[in-house]
């Protein structure tokens, strides 16, 4: 059964190297039940949201099982929000879902698949800045990029709530059909 293995919202914003000067990639675990409505996780931020945030970019979800891929690479323990992701699930693969695809999590949320994430310079320096020089080409290639994801319904999520997918749009092309055209 797909299942959240975590809510994530910021933690705190970090000063960072990029054009804004800050960053709100530092997500982390919300205990207890937590509102998502139009706009994402309640109390979560985006620093840049020349390209993060606003209705279609709402929520950022990754897989657990791909989270644990790159604990194997990098070597080291990444905790939830680690990718700067809002949902931390477990048992679907959030690189095969196809634009426009919805999902129910939990009894009310419903959200649409909107496009795939690109890594940025930002997110390499997260990482590990030097440490992981060609960062972004790294994650790109690996193909675990996750989708941002537009909320159709607002309501509350917690972490182990069921995710369930409610449509798969005939014909429509998969997160990484999409990015592989950008």
């Amino acid at each position: 059964m797909p299942r959240l293995v975590a809510v994530c919202a910021v933690h705190e914003l970090r000063r960072d190297a990029g054009s804004v000067g800050i960053t709100a990639i530092d997500k982390r675990p919300v205990e207890g039940p937590v509102h998502v409505g139009e706009y994402g996780v309640h109390a979560d931020v985006q620093a840049n949201r020349k390209h993060h945030g606003g209705p279609d970019k709402a929520l950022y979800a990754y897989a657990s099982e791909d989270a644990a891929f790159w604990e194997r690479e990098l070597g080291r323990p990444l905790a939830p929000g680690f990718f700067g992701e809002n949902l931390l699930t477990e048992g679907i693969d959030v690189n095969a879902a196809l634009v426009g695809e919805r999902w129910r999590i939990g009894d009310r949320v419903e959200v649409e698949v909107t496009m795939p994430r690109t890594p940025c310079q930002t997110f390499a320096r997260w990482v590990g800045g030097d440490d992981e020089r060609g960062w972004v080409r790294r994650f790109s290639d690996a193909r675990r990029l996750g989708p941002y994801l537009k909320v159709v319904q607002s309501g509350r999520v917690s972490a182990g709530d069921e995710i369930t997918v409610l449509l798969r749009p005939e014909g429509a092309p998969t997160l990484l059909e999409i990015y592989r055209g950008l």
